[in-house]
């Protein structure tokens, strides 16, 4: 049976899949284009690259330079089975969870929590000494930390009168978490100061009505507020944090890789170590980590959202 028309005058309802700017298929994707290149330039072809080298035992000088040879996932295997690599994931574990799961996120909350009812000057002061350590340089804040811990004439050294102390050498994994702290605080302390001024203040009234304690409001009242809030937070400092190089730029991974984070690993092993086909794997191995972080953290945030 056939379909009447529409009557005259009366617009037939448009489908989802009618082209709504009238541009056509062509012209459409010459105006994504220029974005697609850009992602297949700097994103896709750097990817499919390192998953190639990581397949090759390519190296920067010799024969394996000039013609290197596919081995396969001999270099995954190799990295796997390296009591290095392992050494180096597991003080990469603990940089993230001190430096920067525990560390910036309790200390930026701690600061936002404590500036919400400060206002004026002291208020500017503060914020701007947090932030000046995040967004000044990584090499200036490196060599800040350099002549703050130096063993000879280091700034600490004057203040405690430790003269010949060598904090970089004696406490090289505690350097690097507390330099990263110092450096990453400003990201959680301005995104908490945000999540707590969106706080309903008639929700903390009543609880101070009710005779809350300044902790049971935190508990009871912030805290499911900014729930979405911490995860984020905690997401994106987690994944900064595992990927870093800047303590490389302190202590270089030493002494004896006592503070050789993975970062650090993958470049000695393919630079000074010449060996770019086994840091290639190792990357890619980084990188399956950090996607199974990423999704842990999505995991947990639908949870909390389907609960609440």
């Amino acid at each position: 049976m056939l379909s009447a028309d529409p009557p005259r005058g009366v617009r037939r309802p448009r489908k989802r899949t009618d082209d709504v700017a009238g541009l056509g298929h062509a012209r459409a994707g010459l105006f994504v284009a220029p974005a697609l290149a850009i992602v297949g330039l700097f994103l896709v072809f750097p990817a499919v690259w390192t998953l190639y080298l990581g397949m090759t035992n390519y190296r920067l000088t010799g024969l394996a330079a000039a013609e290197p040879e596919f081995v396969g996932i001999d270099n995954f295997t190799q990295a796997l089975g390296d009591d290095a690599f392992w050494s180096s994931l597991g003080l990469t574990l603990v940089f993230v969870l001190l430096s920067g799961v525990i560390g910036q996120t309790l200390l930026g909350f701690s600061v936002a929590w404590a500036l919400r009812h400060v206002t004026g000057w002291v208020k500017t002061l503060i914020e701007t000494l947090v932030l000046a350590a995040w967004v000044i340089p990584a090499s200036v804040a490196s060599f800040l930390w350099l002549a703050l811990l130096d063993r000879r004439n280091g700034t600490l050294n004057e203040l405690l009168g430790t003269d010949g102390m060598a904090w970089l050498i004696e406490y090289p994994m505690a350097s690097i978490i507390v330099f990263n702290i110092w450096v990453g605080t400003a990201f959680s302390m301005l995104l908490f100061s945000s999540a707590l001024a969106a706080v309903p203040p008639s929700q903390m009234e009543s609880a101070r009505m009710v005779g809350a304690t300044s902790w049971q409001q935190l508990r009871d009242v912030v805290v499911p507020n900014i729930k979405g809030h911490i995860l984020t937070n905690t997401l994106l400092i987690t994944l900064w944090t595992f990927n870093t190089f800047t303590p490389y730029l302190l202590t270089a991974g030493g002494p004896r890789g006592e503070s050789e984070i993975l970062a650090v690993y993958i470049y000695r092993t393919a630079i000074p170590g010449g060996q770019l086909g086994m840091g290639a794997a190792i990357s890619l191995i980084m990188l399956v980590i950090n996607l199974v972080i990423a999704l842990g953290y999505l995991r947990v945030a639908r949870g909390t959202g389907t609960k609440s």
